[in-house]
């Protein structure tokens, strides 16, 4: 990858009819110490900072800057709209729009051009009502890739990585498997290694039954597939926590007893997470051959248009990924 003497991220703007737009140009107004590329539609961002009240100066990604900054700059690589957004009303003509954005970021950071990517919230729904299979970010970018990949949410005190992501709860036992539950552990371990610099990694993980199973009178998922993983990559020399029953596992006394936890399904545990750090919370892709984080929310569409959307978690997620290319380039 290229090396800058300040990080490029790409920026995406997510769902043109949600909030992405608007957290995209409050972004623009905080000092980073990187270069910001906005992918998405030029005018969208100009109508978003219109309805925030925002003077931005949309630059072109390779333009040079300014001498004199007259107004909120951000770089801009310009990806068109399918159809003018209407704010809290997706609009599945600009399906195509939302998927190019992404493919830009993800094959732009491939080539090195950006040093991480950043996501504002899109709705899936739009994009599945315009014909084409889609069940959100983090499998699009693995299947970019061609990469096996973990969904983490962390905030400062509390990293939660998921076994299975958007899936149907009724849909959860059966593909928990002992070969993608060892993967998503050795995922999940190498990047607390490499991305959070943490030496000896100890991960705590979930039953997928109340009470972790009881001993096999509330499910087997426990006893023929979680404990013969766990026990196996033991033997390697992982540091293991668990299963541990969902309810009690949150608690400061065990919370102290490992570095992230290892949930079976989306509603597990992101709920602990995002009760005590919603604004704090960050969402990343492990595994990826590039960073990328997220905001921690949805597209908030009835305050779309208003210009009151609060940008703290894309705020949050912009400096976790900063964080992290300093890190690896310090590591390189």
């Amino acid at each position: 990858m290229e090396t800058r003497t300040r990080p490029r991220l790409a920026l995406t703007a997510g769902e043109p009819a949600g909030v992405g737009p608007e957290l995209l140009v409050r972004l623009a107004s905080i000092p980073f110490d990187a270069e910001l590329v906005a992918i998405t539609d030029r005018g969208l961002l100009e109508r978003a900072a219109q309805r925030c009240g925002i003077e931005i100066q949309l630059l072109d990604e390779e333009a040079p800057a300014p001498a004199v900054a007259t107004a909120v700059q951000l770089r801009v690589r310009h990806v068109p709209l399918g159809a003018v957004e209407h704010p809290g009303h997706p609009d599945p003509a600009n399906a195509a729009h939302v998927l190019a954005t992404l493919t830009e970021a993800a094959d732009g950071c491939l080539a090195g051009r950006y040093d991480a990517v950043v996501t504002a919230p899109l709705q899936k729904a739009s994009i599945n009502d315009a014909g084409v299979a889609f069940s959100g970010h983090t499998e699009f970018f693995a299947e970019r890739a061609g990469a096996d990949v973990v969904m983490m949410l962390a905030s400062p005190e509390l990293r939660v990585a998921l076994a299975t992501t958007h899936l149907p709860l009724a849909a959860v036992p059966g593909a928990i498997h002992a070969d993608t539950l060892t993967r998503s552990l050795r995922i999940v371990e190498a990047a607390l290694r490499a991305k959070f610099g943490i030496e000896r990694p100890r991960i705590g993980v979930l039953g997928l039954n109340p009470h972790a199973g009881e001993g096999g009178h509330l499910g087997r998922e426990e006893i023929d597939v979680i404990i013969p993983v766990l026990d196996r990559l033991r033997d390697e020399g992982m540091e293991l926590l668990g299963p541990l029953p969902a309810d009690t596992a949150f608690v400061p006394a065990m919370r102290a007893r490992y570095d992230a936890v290892l949930a079976m399904y989306h509603d597990q545990a992101l709920p602990v997470l995002k009760s005590e750090a919603f604004d704090r919370t960050v969402n990343l892709t492990l595994g990826l051959p590039f960073i990328r984080t997220s905001v921690d929310h949805g597209t908030a569409l009835d305050l779309a248009g208003s210009g009151r959307a609060d940008a703290s978690s894309l705020i949050a997620a912009t400096r976790m990924a900063l964080d992290l290319v300093q890190r690896s380039r310090h590591s390189a």
